[in-house]
């Protein structure tokens, strides 16, 4: 796999649009962020630094935005699955688009304060 669309392309319609949704709004909540594909996934990074990744998976979408990411958002997360630094979102359950909109701006303005 070589870029975000042909990984995005791999999967069923339904999981495609998910994932493409997710795809805009990292975009829309970090509009400087460079897109790539790390670690067999969809990343973003800004300043160089990494911002966040996801990935799908037979039963659910995995969202990896750093410890840090995850751990200003504990409360909201609490409810799925999770492991240091991802979390994971079932496809048979709404994915919580907001709450991912949230934690790339996190991300963002913690990036930017690195700099």
């Amino acid at each position: 796999m070589e870029n975000v669309d042909s990984y995005i392309g791999t999967f069923p319609d339904k999981v495609q649009d998910i994932l493409k949704k997710i795809r805009s709004t990292i975009k829309e909540n970090a509009p400087g962020a460079e897109e790539g594909f790390a670690y067999q996934m969809p990343s973003y990074k800004l300043n160089k630094k990494p911002l966040v990744y996801f990935a799908a998976f037979e039963h659910h979408i995995g969202f990896y935005a750093t410890p840090s990411g995850h751990s200003e958002f504990a409360e909201e997360l609490s409810k799925y699955k999770q492991g240091k630094g991802s979390v994971q979102f079932p496809l048979n359950q709404p994915i919580p688009y907001d709450l991912i909109a949230r934690i790339v701006r996190f991300r963002v303005e913690e990036n930017l304060a690195k700099k």
